[in-house]
């Protein structure tokens, strides 16, 4: 037989009499909300990427965010359980001061998950310049606006008080009194909160976990020291607990500081390029970040509006929700830690062209938080009533909080989901998304069903919680359909 014969010869292994067939095409998507949200359950993996990675790579940015704020707001418990010795006033007081706080960061809230969402991109993308410029632009704003928003807040601590509703004369003067002292620090909170963004973009949370929970620490030990004068040093009360807060945050401000001076090869700090003006990064940064701005001030204000219909049942009533929030806030430590994950990886798929693997890795976010956050809930209901006697040993407060707890563990499985996923969509730069969801759960469905609740059913304080729970069903439903749309990997940053 000759040699072209023999070349002619269809390998051994190949069938030329088989037709060959074409995998069959992908079934249609269902559409509809709940087709979406059933598909949001599904976590499919691209061929090219293991579980396992897609596991590593959460936890390795999940778990250090989800130590520093559980810890942070394990402060915050100790820290209100302290306060709670004055009486249910000075609970009430840090509630409303802390809603004036949360007001005042949200532009630095917004500004940041602009500039979150672009250094995860240039991460992906290895792009250290386009890092670098987004970073020094944060630090510049947060710098300059911080100083602006310390100025107005120490002059105006009064009016702003009474306008989130506090109308117990105790509460507005201990309420004012503290606003006006953490305002002081508030610069340094700021800056604080700036590199922690800068970090997250490119996945670093260890870091960030290491100052706030220096910060943290210290805002204990110097409330264990002033609020009630302990050691010699003198009672202030309402008073040392805010000095107590400020002065952990001026740690924090020094350790970060630190840090982003001594660098990394994405993040280094140069006090050359920090005042450069550079309109372009600006633009990038603010095309993310003011539909994130529009998302906190609808979040402010809806709350506003809310604390104002709590504040109407009284100071008792008051208390008792700003405890059982208190203690809610630790479940929400694990969707934002998960959230947190979602934003950074996602954005950093985004970068490398890659949004199925950040799609998966997001279903993954989702996954754990769910269930992380079930157990801990399900810890806070079995040890209620304990629990809330560490703040208070007023039986009112103690019976209707062990009762709202029930709530609070219904409302987590929507909770979590709905934290992850706006994490994920502001990761790939949907902020306008998540300022939809904020308006229609917050400032919609939120306080108009408490008002509701409160004006026409016998229901008080019951009723303002279970306005919270459909609150978190709405956004729930709304960022899961948005987010299984995949409308979110056609947006430019």
């Amino acid at each position: 037989m000759s040699e072209s014969k023999l070349e002619e010869k269809p390998p051994p292994d190949e069938d030329v009499n088989e037709p060959q067939l074409e995998s069959p095409p992908d079934p249609p998507k269902k559409k509809g909300i709940l087709a979406a949200i059933k598909r949001g359950f599904v976590t499919e993996f691209p061929k090219d990427f293991s579980f396992k990675e897609g596991r590593a790579k959460v936890i390795t940015i999940a778990w250090p965010a989800f130590i520093e704020l559980f810890l942070l707001q394990l402060a915050s418990m100790v820290s209100t359980m302290m306060v709670g010795g004055l009486g249910t006033w000075a609970i009430a007081a840090v509630g409303f001061s802390g809603q004036l706080r949360l007001l005042a960061i949200a532009i630095f809230q917004a500004f940041n998950t602009g500039s979150t969402a672009l250094i995860a991109r240039a991460k992906g993308a290895d792009d250290p310049e386009l890092a670098s410029a987004v970073m020094h632009r944060t630090i510049m704003f947060s710098m300059a606006m911080s100083l602006i928003m310390a100025t107005l807040g120490t002059l105006f601590a009064l009016p702003l008080v009474r306008l989130v509703g506090a109308t117990d004369e105790a509460s507005i003067i201990g309420a004012t009194q503290y606003f006006r002292i953490i305002m002081i620090t508030f610069p340094a909170n700021a800056f604080s909160m700036a590199v922690t963004a800068v970090l997250r973009g490119i996945g670093q949370t260890r870091v960030s976990m290491v100052y706030n929970v220096t910060a943290n620490v210290t805002n204990v030990i110097l409330g264990v020291l002033l609020i009630h004068g302990n050691f010699g040093f003198p009672a202030l009360g309402i008073s040392g607990a805010a000095i107590a807060l400020g002065g952990g945050q001026v740690i924090a401000s020094i350790i970060a500081f630190i840090t982003i001076v001594r660098g990394s090869e994405m993040l280094k700090l140069s006090f050359k390029k920090l005042f450069r003006i550079d309109f372009i990064t600006l633009k990038r940064i603010s095309k993310i970040g003011t539909p994130a701005m529009f998302e906190q001030l609808f979040m402010r204000f809806g709350n506003i509006m809310f604390f104002r219909i709590i504040a109407s049942l009284g100071t008792d009533a008051f208390a008792t929700h700003q405890i059982v929030m208190n203690i809610h806030m630790l479940t929400f430590m694990t969707g934002q830690a998960f959230g947190i994950s979602a934003t950074s990886l996602l954005g950093q798929s985004m970068g490398q062209k890659r949004p199925d693997i950040g799609q998966a890795l997001v279903q993954l976010c989702r996954r754990y938080s769910l269930l992380v956050s079930s157990a801990l809930v399900a810890a806070i209901v079995i040890f209620g009533n304990p629990l809330i006697s560490l703040y208070t040993d007023n039986t009112y407060v103690i019976a209707t909080g062990v009762t709202l707890l029930w709530v609070v563990a219904a409302t987590q499985p929507f909770q979590s989901s709905q934290q992850v996923l706006a994490g994920a969509l502001r990761g790939a730069g949907d902020t306008k998304a998540v300022a939809a969801c904020i308006f229609i759960g917050i400032v919609i469905v939120r306080p108009v069903m408490a008002f509701l609740t409160v004006t026409f059913t016998p229901l008080g304080l019951m009723g303002i919680w279970l306005a919270m729970l459909l609150d978190q069903v709405a956004r729930s439903a709304y960022v899961m359909w948005r987010f299984v749309s995949e409308k979110w990997k056609t947006i430019r940053v």
